[in-house]
């Protein structure tokens, strides 16, 4: 009889340890790297399409017609304001000019005749021998000849203008284009074969661009005008500017504000007419970011893991903003203290416990924000 009762309790031992074994153990946390959600310095700094422009850009043409006698440039090549770049055949014009200068002469000779005629019928009626007809008529003469002189001398000068225009100069500093007209050709003032080149200053340049709304409330706070702006040519970048114009109004078709950087343009890196892209930077906020690999999109938008009660992830939706190198900017849905959950994402599953470690958060330069 003993010996059952010992069977029994041998069995029933055995049953309960079959019951609490390895088959029934909880397992072990999953393993995290976690990040602390705390507000750190963001640079705003938004990119853009641009287009560069020309601060000045002129057109050459012949004030004067004749044929074009020589070109004094060479093509392509920079010219400073003053530079003679044609010579239009002057004969004619010097001999207008030679013209105006004896008709002066004539002119002030009969200028003389009259102011001595005057001054003679005014002694004659002062000596009771001449007649107050004669003195006016004197008088008379004497304005019309200074009139005449007045009317010469301007002839002169239209004609040596005439004549200082058959030499063709720079009328600003920049890039000369092709020839329009070849040397030898008839050239007329006004006419469709005036155009004989054209000139592009290169330093400085304009780029034209566009704001749109949220970015430029964001920059606005601190004022637009001045701000710098970078183009971004290659990884090293690109010159730097700054914004010299924004548009008072909002383009009601697209929704953006016209703005306008000026750009120092020495080696000529930046070309009227190339589209590029910029980068416009702003002052510095506070905000949440958290590394790329710490987010993750489904159906109901951009959401992260943290780490909740009794060490237990927890989900939480974000509302994302920017990016920063590496970073995403958080604009709501984390609050400071949260540890984020950033390496070991793709084991965790809601509600599951974790086993937290901290990671290192890649370093952030001033300037990467991207839009």
């Amino acid at each position: 009889m003993q010996r059952r009762s010992a069977l029994s309790l041998l069995l029933l031992l055995a049953a309960c340890g079959e019951a609490t074994g390895p088959s029934e153990s909880t397992p072990p946390p999953t393993k995290v790297g976690v990040v602390e959600a705390r507000p750190q310095p963001t640079p705003l700094a938004f990119e853009y399409g641009g287009r560069v422009t020309a601060v000045r850009q002129t057109e050459v043409r012949a004030r004067v017609g004749g044929i074009l006698l020589r070109r004094a440039y060479t093509e392509g090549a920079a010219v400073k304001e003053g530079d003679v770049l044609f010579r239009i055949d002057p004969a004619t014009y010097q001999a207008a000019v030679d013209l105006a200068e004896a008709q002066v002469q004539e002119a002030d000779a009969a200028v003389q005749r009259a102011r001595r005629d005057q001054r003679r019928t005014a002694a004659l009626l002062r000596a009771d021998a001449g007649s107050l007809k004669d003195r006016d008529d004197a008088v008379s003469a004497l304005a019309q000849a200074e009139a005449g002189l007045a009317a010469a001398r301007a002839r002169l000068a239209t004609a040596r203008l005439e004549l200082g225009y058959t030499t063709v100069t720079a009328p600003i500093s920049g890039v000369t284009s092709l020839e329009a007209v070849p040397e030898g050709s008839l050239v007329s003032a006004g006419g469709e074969n005036s155009l004989l080149t054209r000139i592009t200053q290169m330093d400085p340049v304009y780029v034209a661009f566009a704001f749109n709304g949220p970015d430029l409330a964001a920059l606005s706070a601190g004022g637009v005008r001045d701000l710098p702006v970078q183009v971004l040519l290659d990884a090293d970048g690109g010159p730097e500017g700054k914004v010299s114009f924004t548009e008072a109004t909002v383009d009601p078709t697209t929704g953006t504000v016209r703005g306008r950087a000026t750009f120092a343009n020495p080696d000529r890196r930046l070309i009227p007419g190339q589209f590029v892209r910029i980068r416009v930077s702003g002052r510095s906020r506070e905000a949440i970011r958290v590394p790329q690999a710490a987010v993750q999109q489904d159906v109901q938008g951009p959401f992260a893991y943290v780490v909740g009660p009794g060490s237990k992830a927890e989900r939480r939706a974000l509302r994302l903003g920017r990016t920063v190198g590496s970073e995403w900017v958080v604009e709501d849905g984390l609050r400071p203290g949260d540890r984020v959950i950033a390496e070991g994402v793709v084991k965790v599953v809601e509600g599951v416990p974790v086993e937290p470690a901290p990671v290192e958060a890649s370093p952030v330069q001033v300037g990467e924000a991207r839009p």
